[in-house]
């Protein structure tokens, strides 16, 4: 809990693991935390986070020392000597937002898409100016912020009461848009993906939180398994039942989804 909100963290290092990759973790100063993860291709990712597990830096390092930056929160942090984060998510007033182009070029239904729509969904500018940096933490607390990005709703994709189980069928529906993202990172290796999960009203809010935040994992391995797009170039964020597409307290499939939004230009900003 934070300032009366419930939010759900999880240690998402744990994601990148397979087969033989190699965990360790550093004790910094601060309570901060090094983790580094070695494949046994011998690709790194090092990852450096507070005591709550807010991300500070997260990069991958090649075996020829080639590095990428994908995550870094670093001057947000600078000051933070107890490490834990706090003061690093304060609430932002970003104003109402005000979309210019069509709600379904906004909002892209991944089913009925095309391929083009797609690749525009997650390829456009931001809908309204980035003037500077967020952090990841803001990014993914503050719904408003990340509005600034079009979104893929994952039509094709929606689970079962109380399950966070994907169908064959329905991650193979997914090929146009895995293959995008593959494309995007090959471009730029530092592209970063916020996969968010979603509930309906049925239950408690913690129990869906919970429920959600396991089926935008299930999304992002399977992103990894099946169409090899790499795990550190994406983010999972649980987000219970607060934003239901279908308005009601009954059990709606719809509701029971996960959504893709690009967020590299939140985190770095696209102006500089």
């Amino acid at each position: 809990r934070h300032n009366g909100q419930v939010i759900i963290r999880h240690d998402d290092s744990y994601r990148f693991r397979s087969g033989d990759t190699r965990r360790e973790v550093y004790h910094l100063s601060g309570g901060r935390k090094r983790i580094v993860l070695t494949r046994p291709n011998g690709v790194r990712i090092i990852t450096i986070c507070t005591t709550n597990g807010e991300i500070i830096l997260r990069r991958r390092q090649l075996p020829d020392g080639q590095t990428f930056v994908l995550i870094d929160n670093r001057n947000f942090y600078r000051n933070d000597r107890r490490g834990n984060g706090q003061g690093h998510v304060q609430h932002l007033d970003l104003g109402p937002l005000r979309i210019t182009i069509p709600r379904e070029r906004y909002i892209v239904d991944g089913q009925r898409a095309s391929r083009r729509d797609l690749e525009l969904a997650l390829t456009a500018p931001p809908v309204e100016p980035i003037t500077r940096d967020y952090t990841m933490e803001q990014i993914r607390r503050f719904e408003r912020l990340r509005q600034k990005m079009r979104r893929v709703d994952l039509t094709n994709l929606t689970f079962a009461t109380d399950s966070a189980y994907i169908e064959e069928s329905q991650i193979e529906a997914s090929t146009e848009l895995a293959s995008i993202m593959k494309d995007m990172i090959a471009r730029n290796p530092a592209e970063m993906f916020m996969i968010a999960g979603h509930t309906d009203l049925v239950g408690s809010e913690i129990y869906n939180l919970a429920l959600s935040d396991r089926r935008a994992e299930a999304v992002a391995i399977a992103l990894t398994n099946y169409f090899g797009i790499p795990p550190e170039n994406l983010v999972t964020q649980g987000y219970g039942e607060q934003f239901p597409v279908i308005p009601t307290t009954e059990a709606a499939r719809q509701n029971r989804r996960v959504s893709v939004r690009r967020i590299t230009p939140l985190l770095r900003n696209s102006a500089r």
